[in-house]
């Protein structure tokens, strides 16, 4: 067995003593901190993470609880004082999203969860410099660099597809989201 293996089967039961002393130094520190070396190793890589120039990790916090809008207080006519929609959006996304718009340089190469206590949760982004030679003349991460820019903030990323219901296995299955075209008309 690698060690990528036993990485994985040590985060499927993390030591909580650890993680907890963790979690108290991360809440304490911003709400979005770059970090030296990816805590998960094994998940960094297997989302395409490389330790070489241009490649960068960063530590989101998020606070946890709904997304339920909140209720404007003046300035609507009744009809449009309606708070029932909730953002469809997950957290990855809007992790992926807040470190998008800090790193306008960079672009989201992926993310994963490192952990979560009773207000956060924390995740790993992984940023790619696009103009880094580094990275143009890798062979995996070139044809990234040539994609589409600003991929995070356009629901194009792999979380941000997730939440839009794009991500089916089979091409027969039915599409899971509403076309919202087709349900402009129906009264909110």
């Amino acid at each position: 067995m690698g060690i990528a293996k036993y990485l994985r089967e040590a985060w499927k039961k993390p030591d909580v003593k650890v993680l907890r002393a963790r979690m108290i130094e991360w809440r304490k520190a911003g709400l979005i901190t770059r970090v030296e070396k990816p805590l998960r190793l094994d998940r960094a890589r297997a989302l395409g993470y490389k330790a070489k120039k241009g490649v960068t990790v960063v530590r989101v916090k998020l606070k946890r609880g709904g997304h339920k809008r909140t209720r404007p207080n003046k300035a609507r006519r009744t009809k449009r004082l309606h708070i029932r929609k909730n953002l469809k959006m997950n957290y990855k996304e809007i992790a992926e999203q807040k470190v998008a718009r800090k790193f306008s340089n960079m672009e989201v190469l992926n993310s994963y969860q490192i952990g979560k206590d009773g207000m956060n949760y924390f995740f790993e982004v992984i940023l790619v410099d696009r103009v880094a030679p580094e990275i143009k003349s890798d062979k995996q991460l070139g044809s990234f660099v040539r994609a589409p820019k600003r991929r995070a903030l356009r629901g194009i990323s792999s979380a941000g597809r997730k939440a839009r219901g794009l991500r089916n296995s089979s091409v027969k299955a039915p599409k899971v989201r509403p076309s919202l075209r087709a349900n402009r008309g129906r009264g909110n």
